[in-house]
């Protein structure tokens, strides 16, 4: 029975440190940046990032709600007033990632355009 009981709490250790070891390797983002999106822009509108830099993208809403959705580095954030959010991106291939507001807005919705220059 003390066999068992010895199994049973190593499978259960064994199961918890499978869990944590993504969490152990995961990239730790090195700078913060500030985006705020407000009708009909985002400040900034561009960005540059070299290729495996870990960044988090502190979005703010300074009015309705907005969302930034990038699709080549699969972002898709909805950001309300009052309620900043963090994407945390890690670009893999350089290139122009083009992105836009995904969510409704006004009159001017359509300009309200971002890009990230991901460039060695």
């Amino acid at each position: 029975m003390k066999k068992f009981y010895r199994s049973l709490l190593t499978l259960f250790i064994g199961g918890l440190m499978t869990q944590a070891l993504p969490l152990c390797h995961a990239e730790t983002p090195n700078r913060t940046i500030e985006v705020h999106a407000h009708r009909f822009a985002f400040v900034p509108s561009e960005i540059t990032l070299k290729p495996g830099e870990t960044v988090t993208l502190h979005l703010i809403s300074d009015d309705v709600t907005h969302s930034l959705l990038i699709p080549g580095l699969r972002i898709n954030q909805v950001v309300s007033k009052g309620h900043p959010e963090d994407v945390i991106v890690t670009p893999s291939s350089t290139g122009d990632f083009r992105g836009e507001c995904g969510t409704f807005c006004g009159g001017g919705h359509g300009k309200m355009l971002f890009v990230v220059h991901v460039k060695e």
